[in-house]
């Protein structure tokens, strides 16, 4: 299948797979606390991901491992817990609108710290997109009164670090197998995952006893297994075929999917809650749309 081709459909896929994610984030709180569903999902995708690639760890070269540990904590290892955090307190719907800034900070990013031009019109963008996600956040405060909406900080400082990994990713990793990669990122998290985890209180018989247990570590599997490990290989090689922007771009998508569940799930979503979000997708199309 031809690249331009190929990186839409990766996009789609990842849309799907990372729009389901914000449910499965918010159902695995019901018997785990934001620590321990973030050290479980790291672990659970890292036993996945050294299933199928292990043996790629030795194919890193020593001058690639500063990136290879920055994309591993960046792109995976804050961001689990931050928006476990954040869904103790905000909808999963929201969460995933939030996470729509990832282009609009891959373009700011990339100006400040990378030295990428950017365009007038997606200086505009910007600026449209931090409009909208000011309007969501108001309203979803006055929409739900009982969410401390000051946890959606947790969501917009996990799309700060995805936009920091999407641009060493495409600077620095360019030459490094997708896969070979994902699987990196996971040897330098593996460890401190299990140690957070064993701090976390889990390993006690109020929590292995607990009857939400069972159903919180099935939807931690899938999370991970598809939200992380399947969606983490096929992103690094949707940035290997295509720009960091259009990569970022899979959260057009996600949004709609999130809200999707969402509601299903019961969650309240307010008429001005999706002109925000209209308006925060609008800042990021002008923002990646090229000439």
């Amino acid at each position: 299948m031809a690249g331009n081709s190929l990186k839409w459909v990766y996009l789609i896929i990842l849309s799907l797979i990372w729009g389901s994610s914000f449910i499965l984030i918010k159902k695995g709180l019901v018997g785990l606390t934001p620590v321990q569903l973030g050290a479980i999902r790291i672990i659970f995708t890292a036993v996945f991901l050294f299933i199928v690639g292990f043996k790629r760890v030795k194919s890193i070269r020593l001058r690639d491992w500063k990136w290879v540990v920055l994309t591993g904590l960046l792109g995976t290892f804050f961001p689990s817990f931050l928006f476990a955090f954040a869904e103790t307190e905000i909808d999963s719907s929201v969460a995933s609108i939030l996470n729509s800034l990832v282009p609009l900070n891959t373009i700011i990013l990339g100006f400040f710290i990378f030295n990428i031009k950017s365009t007038k019109r997606q200086v505009l963008g910007v600026f449209i997109g931090l409009v909208g996600t000011l309007l969501l956040i108001l309203n979803g405060a006055s929409l739900n009164p009982n969410q401390n909406y000051l946890y959606a900080a947790f969501v917009i400082i996990a799309t700060l670090m995805y936009a920091a990994s999407v641009n060493i990713l495409k600077r620095y990793l360019q030459h490094v197998n997708a896969l070979t990669i994902a699987v990196g990122n996971f040897v330098a998290i593996f460890i401190p995952a299990i140690i957070i985890l064993g701090f976390s209180g889990f390993f006690t018989y109020e929590v292995l006893s607990a009857p939400t247990l069972k159903p919180a570590l099935l939807y931690m599997v899938i999370l991970s297994l598809f939200g992380t490990a399947i969606a983490k290989v096929m992103f690094n090689r949707l940035v290997h075929i295509a720009t960091p922007v259009f990569a970022s771009s899979v959260t057009y998508l996600m949004p709609i999917i999130a809200v999707f569940w969402g509601v299903l799930d019961g969650e309240r979503f307010g008429f001005l809650q999706a002109v925000a979000t209209l308006i925060i997708l609008i800042g990021v199309y002008l923002a990646h749309k090229r000439k």
